[in-house]
């Protein structure tokens, strides 16, 4: 089966430095994948190729088996690409309540006299619509009409990735999505990945917590200084294998420089 996504021998270099080196993989459709590695792993710049944000200084970027050059993070959004940040960087507006926040970008006017004038928001069916996403994703709001500055931390990451199920997200990044929140509510924002899983929606979850990848993900990747060093399905890893490769990979990578060193 074609995957999703599939990018090919990606490199990005900021001036000199090289922070994504060769990196291949491949994401199938309904597939969820672990994102790991130490600190300037490389995660985010690669999230960011994935998304639109950052252009790839060469390797080539698929959907659906055709080339694809996202030219912006817009045009990764229209091609069903959403990104998800940390509970401090989310997209959603306090001051507006949750029907808003859901359908922002998106909003659905009524019409005027027989004309549809864009003029009126149609707040009833907005609100309708909330509702219904969100028993559909097991998602407890007090109400759709409450502003967002009063939901929980919980609460809002999951209002920020039921958002992209309006948009028909086809692969949803979730950068750090249970930072600052309980754990009650981390098992929550979980359940709500598989769910998007469930409907077919594609998932790279980065995060720190073990806990959570092996939760949630099908295959685990381990970056370290912008290479990938580990692409390896949940069930034939372990957690202590994981932690070992990104710890050790540093040594890694040296001993085999070391060993591709020509003698002299």
């Amino acid at each position: 089966m074609t995957p999703l996504i599939e990018l090919r021998n990606i490199y990005k270099f900021f001036g000199g430095l090289c922070a994504t080196n060769d990196v291949s993989l491949t994401i199938g459709k309904g597939e969820v994948i672990g994102l790991v590695g130490d600190n300037a792993a490389g995660k985010s710049t690669l999230m960011k190729i994935i998304a639109g944000v950052h252009k790839p200084t060469s390797g080539e970027y698929l959907i659906d088996g055709e080339k694809f050059v996202a030219h912006s993070p817009r045009s990764a959004r229209n091609a069903g690409i959403e990104m998800v940040f940390q509970i401090q960087d989310m997209a959603l507006v306090p001051e507006l309540d949750v029907a808003d926040n859901l359908f922002l970008g998106k909003e659905l006017y009524r019409k005027t006299l027989g004309l549809n004038l864009n003029l009126v928001l149609d707040r009833r069916a907005m609100q309708e619509r909330s509702r219904v996403l969100l028993h559909e994703l097991g998602i407890n709001i007090p109400a759709v009409t409450e502003k967002v500055k009063y939901l929980s931390g919980g609460q809002q990451q999951s209002v920020s990735i039921a958002r992209t199920v309006f948009f028909d997200a086809r692969l949803v990044i979730l950068d750090e999505p249970t930072s600052s929140i309980s754990i009650k509510e981390t098992r929550k924002v979980l359940d709500l990945i598989l769910q998007l899983k469930a409907k077919g929606i594609s998932s790279i979850i980065v995060s720190h917590r073990m806990d959570d990848i092996f939760t949630t993900a099908d295959r685990i990747l381990v970056l370290r200084r912008g290479r990938k060093i580990e692409d390896v399905r949940k069930e034939h890893t372990s957690m202590d294998d994981i932690i070992k490769k990104i710890i050790n990979a540093e040594k890694e990578s040296m001993s085999q420089e070391t060993l591709n060193q020509p003698t002299a």
